[in-house]
């Protein structure tokens, strides 16, 4: 009995840390689903229009915008399920009252990325959107080619001499040049939780499974 009380008591004590990580997981995936709902329901909310003063406390918030894109463009890589590669046109946009804004138009594939978008009169319901896509990996945008391989609101409102304010369109009221909208959705938004806790779970059976195996042969040499 002396020669498997430890890898007993081990086993155990291993086998309830593992679970415990798992439950926390759980926990973690009902947070999680929580948040997500949350933001969906901002991203469903009454449209309103373009405040004021805009900051990043705003984000997901409907608004609606009306104006004139200038045809000055930043093309940000990017790529759909049913189209597969192409790019997101993030057009500066001067609304009624002489605002200065960026608006994510949506989605273009490879061969239409050079096809003229000149100044175009459009009205515009989105949402407010300050994309966390830039990554230490992430390469700085290719200027010269216009290509960029992330949405970073700061940096493209200094390119294209806008206030920092990306309004990203879900619907779109006007010649939308071959634009089609994508909208803020929470699918972009990791939840790997259930996951995470199924794995712990996985280990935690296998931790049993070698613990059990380790005692079988401990009692057997005592045979």
């Amino acid at each position: 009995m002396r020669r498997i009380l430890f890898p007993l008591i081990l086993g155990i004590v291993g086998c309830a840390i593992l679970i415990q990580l798992g439950l926390w997981q759980l926990r973690r995936l009902d947070w999680k689903e929580d948040v997500l709902g949350q933001i969906q329901a901002s991203i469903n909310a009454d449209s309103v229009p373009l405040p004021a003063t805009v900051d990043p406390s705003m984000k997901y918030l409907p608004v609606i915008v009306s104006g004139t894109t200038t045809g000055a463009e930043i093309d940000v890589l990017s790529h759909t399920k049913e189209q597969g590669g192409g790019y997101q046109v993030v057009s500066r946009f001067v609304t009624d009252d002489g605002r200065a804004i960026m608006v994510d138009r949506g989605f273009v594939p490879q061969e239409l990325r050079h096809a003229e978008r000149g100044p175009t009169r459009l009205s515009i319901r989105g949402n407010l959107h300050w994309p966390d896509e830039k990554g230490e990996a992430t390469p700085d945008p290719n200027l010269d080619e216009n290509i960029w391989f992330a949405r970073d609101v700061p940096a493209m409102a200094e390119v294209l001499e806008t206030e920092p304010v990306l309004v990203v369109a879900s619907f779109v009221e006007g010649d939308a040049q071959g634009v089609q909208p994508l909208p803020v959705a929470i699918e972009g938004i990791p939840n790997n939780h259930l996951s995470y806790a199924v794995q712990w779970f996985l280990i935690a059976a296998a931790w049993a499974g070698m613990t059990l195996a380790l005692i079988w042969r401990i009692r057997q040499r005592t045979y």
